[in-house]
């Protein structure tokens, strides 16, 4: 897609730094509904021809540009939100540092790409409150096992009676949070089975032995109802699942690895969906067994499962129908 204008914004928890790439020209505005209105105002201004289209490119900050990105989709203006790192690996060497300089960086490496840029489709409402939720309990989650590990231990070296109130307390608070992922879990549940495509994809990407709630809750999220990720293979690359070689002239040439950059929330919960999956299906089981049997490192083939469940979630939800163990008709 041809950008003829390119706004590269800086964005903070109270301010945006707007820079155009055209004339170089700054202004700050309020991160506020009424400091967005005045940056789409002054960002047509700037413009030194109507032909062509105008893009406004920034991080993707979680809560502090997500309000932006809303009101631009919600206007029918074109944005993209990009990686941090993505955009600072890609500038080169850089001496200091201040939101004006950001935000000039940002509207270079935008113009430098604007031949590959994609506009960023308008965020789900529905989906960004699952991503909340998914966010909330898995914090809980984290703080519950703290609790029940701290507890264990001092069990194991501190008198019950004499310590009463300790052990109280800290049950009470894993009571109360296991009380409260159980309602973020039903909520969950309801949010999804009131949106009918939300629904479908999840029937559906459920039918996968080692796929749950959890997982495919994640899914669902992170690959916008299967529309972020042009195939299974892309995603498996931002879980880190997909496995790079490293060879450079004769003095490198190891053995695959998978990268260390990659979304960890997913790649833990798909390597928890692995090893339940070798446990319940008959075939994953086999092949485990088999390929483990031969030499082969059980890690190594924890990750080719871990990618074979990615490719058949990702199959289901493409032809729209459940997943069908072959097995069953095997003659």
């Amino acid at each position: 897609m041809k950008f003829t204008s390119i706004i590269g914004i800086d964005v903070s928890k109270h301010t945006l730094d707007a820079v155009s790439h055209q004339g170089g020209i700054y202004k700050q505005f309020q991160n506020s509904n009424q400091g967005y209105k005045q940056l789409v105002k002054w960002a047509e201004k700037t413009r030194e021809s109507d032909k062509g289209k105008q893009l406004f490119c920034f991080e993707h900050t979680g809560l502090y540009s997500l309000p932006l990105s809303i009101f631009l989709a919600e206007n029918n203006l074109l944005f993209c939100a990009v990686s941090a790192l993505e955009i600072k690996r890609s500038l080169g060497l850089k001496r200091g540092k201040s939101d004006r300089i950001d935000a000039r960086s940002i509207a270079r490496y935008a113009y430098l790409r604007r031949a590959e840029l994609k506009p960023s489709p308008q965020p789900s409402k529905t989906l960004l409150k699952l991503q909340h939720l998914i966010s909330l309990r898995r914090r809980m989650v984290k703080q519950c096992s703290g609790f029940k590990a701290a507890m264990n231990e001092q069990k194991m070296f501190l008198e019950t009676k004499e310590n009463e109130v300790l052990f109280h307390v800290q049950q009470d608070m894993i009571n109360q949070l296991n009380f409260n992922i159980s309602q973020i879990e039903t909520e969950i549940k309801q949010i999804i089975s009131d949106d009918e495509r939300l629904n479908e994809y999840y029937q559906l990407i459920i039918t996968v032995k080692g796929v749950g709630m959890v997982l495919a809750t994640h899914l669902l999220v992170y690959t916008q109802c299967f529309t972020r990720f042009k195939s299974w293979r892309q995603f498996a690359c931002y879980c880190g699942v997909a496995p790079f070689e490293r060879q450079s002239g004769i003095s490198l040439n190891a053995r695959k690895h998978v990268h260390y950059l990659a979304n960890k929330k997913i790649k833990t919960l798909l390597n928890l969906s692995a090893c339940s999956a070798i446990l319940c299906d008959p075939e994953l089981k086999s092949y485990y067994s088999k390929r483990v049997a031969s030499g082969h490192s059980k890690m190594s083939t924890i990750n080719i499962i871990r990618n074979k469940i990615l490719s058949r979630v990702f199959a289901v939800a493409k032809r729209k129908t459940p997943y069908v163990i072959m097995e069953n008709y095997a003659a």
